[in-house]
């Protein structure tokens, strides 16, 4: 895997053709895939008809004279009867390993002679594993048949560790340094021995095995199966099994003790300094002494910048692991007193060397927590208030502590963690306040189940509960106001939004103003008292550069409400950077989720595309249903208007299954949208006006922001259909709701709808005003439909030349969009005006077999590689290579984009492979057979 170049090179030596002659050594560190690069230079040479012989150096076996030479020739000492008689007495005391002097040269001859008899038949290669270790007789023949080979067919490699030198080296053979694998290689080689680890999980392990192939293949053999799902933290330090530990801890062992102990600090404080190690050695040792653990190739150390790097991540789990437990603790104890400017990783040191309950430690930890989540580290602030709750001698305490674990654990996910650390809260002798159960189980209902309604009461009660107390503008009213503020948005109860509105009123304004935007955002952003995009613009402002991501997200989700986003993106941008890797991963999907729906807004519909799915791999990895519904709507959007009408009716099936019964209103809706713009893409305008009216009867002002989106749409569906009142009655509603003033493109689609619904004799002038409107140009999809209507009034009013000029403005757009239907009724109408037009094609080929299309199929439904080779009897591994072939002909990197690329892909007629049933066919199979008929 990922050593094409270094294969390449090997079977130019095996075919005579080498540029670096008849022998080659491989170096690399410990575990970098030598050996494997031996067995298929092996493999090789005997399919192409060569005899291979191997040898390997072992440490114990370097004092006996002529065990390598052993191991290689054994298999040939029938073939030792031809030779004569004194290369045949030579050789036999090898086979017999018999004591005897230093070889001479009828040793060296003797091997020579047996070398060039079996050469003679067909070419040989010799293999010699780790070098350094051969014994030095052995090294000493090898060395000088190494150097002679080259008149005969015989091919000499051999693999060495980097930085092991030996007697062998003296041969100075051509080397090869074997380097770790590339970051996409390594990703693949995990993914197909581990198809499902947590992606947290699998980013940490690829981080710390940094291209290492053994490390790739036994790291995860080494975490219990909660630790892989992400149910349980991993440690700081990867445990390593006897073979990680034996690549990675060589030579450790023979370093002298003060070497030992100046790695153990470094080991334990990655980030430390050559001066802090010093100073922590606390006089037993000094920087000097490291000068023999660089010798051994573990470390490299910079003494102008002051810094030590070790060569390999796993090189601190081994000396971690290798040390005992009272050498840990003094290390951590010597760490906590030179850190003391630095409080919160004295804490961390002082938590590791505590040996029982210790509440000043407990407390110093738990700042450092509350720290660390606000500036990214939120998975690191579980771990650390979870040790809090374990150092802390009073059970209210540990409670309390356990509580704020799982708070934050509904952030950081998975879910299921939260729910356990809640649990171990409520089992302690003294347990918290009914108030922080009912929101932590609020958080976990709605994000994780969806269960707005439970939820809604769960907060009502805690928050009565906060007032009664009154515990006002605390942390804890802030978590529970955001909380409300997720109900209320996906909820879209009018009860919701008064709790919040209520809550809202008895804190400090100047605390909650995030809170504050999105409730005016989100009621009546028309009749807010001051124009919501200039309070957006102040409190983004206001915002500190290192503003926690609970402050920013909400102000976020009020911006692309209003449609402002695109001014606040890199913000937004920052924010998933810095939680991406051990942050608030709930904050990352929502940040994926804010992004997806302003590309999509503003006609960047393949990013919107990609960061979807992006969000939707994480939300389903860490169990954040609520947000899977939200971001299945938006590609449900961009599959309804490039008109792939069958997918978009299958996520809509999927999102309205789960969300209808759980009442989550801001999700059908939106279900109802994408419905809505795949029937008018079908021209079934019925089912449009239908879908269009169950978000907002026409006629009745737009009161939720799916509502505010469907006013053009539910128009153009009641125009088609010959409901010309109900349509005039709904712009009516829209203008009198102040639509038009929230942003410039509800004032396009505001004012679309009034020109598709106009008069003729006012039409033109509408259409012209809807276009001319500043920033109109910014909505591409909107826009490009309202030149499309023009063109076709203009055209039914015989008005041909300046019909062709918004015609084909809607053409440029709309397949740039790939919204294929409208772009065919562009180019239709177009063509109407006696302009030859052809539509663009989008379709691609790809010739898969039956078998890939299945797995692929399958793959595209969100079944794991292990679910599919249960399904297909086959093993997860073999699934995994069928996909990875499957990647680069359908032209994507993902299996998320699975779905939309088999789509487009033409079948081979003798493809008869049978196609599995979706989810979505158990619901509504009826619709499902008749849509594929069709």
């Amino acid at each position: 895997m990922g050593r094409t170049a270094e294969l390449e090179l090997i079977d130019s030596l095996l075919d005579g053709h080498g540029r670096v002659g008849p022998g080659l050594l491989l170096r690399g560190d410990p575990g970098v895939g030598k050996t494997a690069l031996l067995d298929a230079a092996a493999a090789r040479a005997a399919a192409v008809g060569m005899q291979v012989l191997r040898a390997s150096g072992v440490e114990f076996e370097a004092e006996i004279s002529f065990s390598a030479l052993h191991q290689l020739l054994y298999p040939l000492r029938e073939r030792a009867v031809r030779l004569a008689g004194h290369h045949r007495d030579a050789l036999n005391r090898v086979f017999d390993l018999a004591p005897g002097p230093s070889p001479d040269p009828l040793f060296i001859t003797a091997v020579l002679a047996l070398l060039d008899e079996v050469a003679a038949e067909r070419p040989l290669l010799l293999i010699v594993d780790d070098v350094p270790w051969i014994d030095r007789a052995s090294a000493t023949v090898l060395a000088f048949a190494a150097r002679r080979v080259g008149a005969e067919p015989v091919v000499f490699l051999a693999a060495a560790r980097t930085g092991a030198g030996g007697f062998f080296d003296q041969v100075q053979l051509p080397e090869r340094e074997i380097g770790p694998l590339a970051e996409e290689s390594a990703a693949i080689l995990l993914d197909i021995r581990y198809p499902d680890l947590a992606p947290t999980v699998r980013q940490r392990l690829l981080d710390e095995a940094a291209g290492s192939p053994l490390a790739l293949r036994e790291l995860p053999g080494s975490l219990t199966d909660r630790q892989r799902c992400a149910l349980d933290s991993l440690p700081a330090f990867l445990p390593l099994n006897r073979r990680l530990e034996a690549a990675f801890a060589a030579g450790m062992h023979a370093l002298p003790a003060a070497t030992r102990q100046l790695l153990l600090l470094a080991a334990l404080e990655a980030d430390a300094s050559l001066a802090t190690i010093r100073t922590a050695a606390q006089g037993r040792a000094d920087i000097d002494d490291l000068a023999p653990a660089q010798r051994a190739n573990l470390i490299r150390t910079d003494a102008h910048e002051g810094h030590l790097a070790f060569r390999h991540p796993l090189i601190r789990s081994a000396i971690v692991q290798t040390s005992s437990a009272s050498e840990r603790r003094a290390a951590h104890q010597a760490l906590a007193a030179t850190l003391v400017g630095d409080p919160g990783r004295r804490a961390w040191h002082l938590a590791e060397a505590a040996v029982g309950p210790d509440e000043t430690v407990a407390r110093a930890l738990e700042e450092a927590a509350l720290s660390a989540s606000r500036c990214g580290g939120a998975s690191a602030a579980v771990t650390a208030l979870v040790r809090a709750g374990e150092l802390s001698p009073q059970p209210a305490d540990r409670s309390r502590r356990l509580v704020e674990a799982a708070f934050i654990a509904s952030r950081t996910g998975p879910m299921d963690r939260a729910t356990r650390l809640l649990a171990d809260a409520r089992q302690a002798q003294v347990a918290p306040a009914g108030s922080i159960i009912d929101g932590i189980t609020a958080v976990y209902l709605a994000h994780g189940e969806g269960d707005v309604d439970a939820a809604h009461h769960l907060l009502a009660r805690a928050l009565d509960d906060s007032a009664d107390t009154d515990q006002t503008n605390s942390d804890w009213d802030t978590d529970a106001l955001y909380a409300l503020v997720l109900v209320c948005i996906y909820g879209d109860r009018p009860e919701s939004w008064e709790l919040l509105g209520s809550a809202l009123a008895r804190l400090d304004p100047e605390g909650v103003t995030p809170l504050r935007l999105c409730y005016d955002t989100f009621t009546d952003p028309a009749r807010a008292s001051s124009p919501v995009e200039e309070g957006l613009a102040r409190a983004f402002d206001a915002l500190p550069a290192d503003a926690a991501a609970w402050q920013l997200v909400p102000l976020a989700y009020a911006a692309l409400w209003v449609d402002a986003l695109s001014d606040y993106r890199h913000l937004v941008r920052r924010m998933i950077e810095r939680e991406r890797d051990g942050g608030a991963i709930a904050m990352v999907i929502s940040g994926l989720l804010l992004l997806s729906g302003d590309s999509y807004q503003h006609g960047q519909w393949d990013e919107a595309e990609n960061l979807a799915r992006e969000g939707l791999d994480l939300a389903a990895a860490h169990g954040y249903h609520l947000l899977q519904g939200q971001l299945r709507c938006l590609l449900a959007f961009v599959a309804a208007g490039r008109g792939k009408v069958d997918l978009a009716l299958t996520l809509t099936d999927e999102i309205t299954t789960w969300a209808a019964p759980r009442g989550i209103g801001v999700t059908q809706a939106f279900a109802r949208y994408a419905r809505t713009i795949a029937a008018l893409a079908q021209g079934d305008y019925e089912d449009a006006y239908a879908q269009a009216s169950r978000v907002t009867p026409p006629g009745t002002p737009p009161s939720s922001a799916p509502g505010r989106w469907m006013v053009m749409n539910l128009v153009e569906a009641a125009i088609r259909t010959g409901q010309i009142v109900q349509a005039r009655a709904h712009v009516a509603a829209a203008q009198q709701a102040g639509i038009a003033r929230i942003s410039s493109r509800r004032a396009l689609i505001t004012a679309g709808a009034a020109a598709l619904a106009a008069d003729d004799h006012e039409a033109g002038r509408l259409f012209e005003t809807a276009l001319s409107l500043p920033e109109a140009d910014r909505w591409p999809f909107e826009h490009a439909r309202i030149h499309l209507a023009y063109g076709q009034w203009l055209r039914r009013t015989r008005d041909t030349t300046r019909a062709r000029l918004h015609l084909r403005a809607a053409i440029d757009t709309l397949d740039r969009l790939g919204a294929r239907p409208w772009a065919v009724r562009a180019h239709n109408e177009l063509r109407a005006t006696g302009i030859a037009t052809t539509a663009r094609p989008d379709t691609r080929t790809a010739a898969l077999t039956a078998q890939e299309r299945q797995i692929a199929t399958l793959a595209a439904t969100g079944l794991t590689n292990k679910q599919i080779g249960q399904q297909l009897f086959l093993s997860h591994r073999t699934v995994g290579a069928h996909l990875h072939r499957i990647f680069p002909k359908l032209g994507i990197t993902s299996r998320a984009a699975l779905r939309d690329a088999l789509e487009t892909v033409t079948p081979d007629e003798n493809d008869q492979a049978p196609q599995p049933t979706s989810p979505s066919e158990d619901q509504d199979g009826q619709r499902s057979r008749s849509a594929t008929h069709r």
